[in-house]
């Protein structure tokens, strides 16, 4: 069984930062991708950001420059840096872990609002 537990969300203004983490454990593949789904309301869930356990990264247009993903795989954890944020970054982040088969977080609440 595979659990990710996911923090860092909150209440940010316009302009400011926040840090995501996702801890994973279990038992999965050394070798997995990790990231960040984000779901606003109304909306379907979309990409943010994955990272592989050799550290190649892939994000959103939306994102890109202002995002950053990395991971320690010591920790099985990954983090999502998020600096510039504004309105539309406000959503439900879920974290993820795809190792042939996915497994999802809870989910932590990102709201951008002054």
């Amino acid at each position: 069984q595979v659990q990710l537990v996911e923090s860092g969300g909150g209440l940010v203004q316009p302009g400011g930062s926040l840090r995501l983490s996702c801890a994973a454990s279990g038992t999965f593949y050394s070798y997995n991708v990790m990231g960040w789904y984000r779901q606003a309301p109304g909306n379907q869930r979309d990409l943010v950001a994955t990272i592989t356990t050799s550290g190649s990264t892939n994000y959103a247009d939306s994102v890109k420059g202002r995002f950053t993903i990395s991971r320690d795989n010591a920790k099985n954890t990954v983090y999502l840096q998020m600096n510039s944020l504004n309105a539309e970054d406000t959503a439900v982040y879920y974290c993820f872990l795809n190792e042939n088969r996915v497994y999802w977080g809870q989910g932590t609440q990102v709201t951008v609002n002054s």
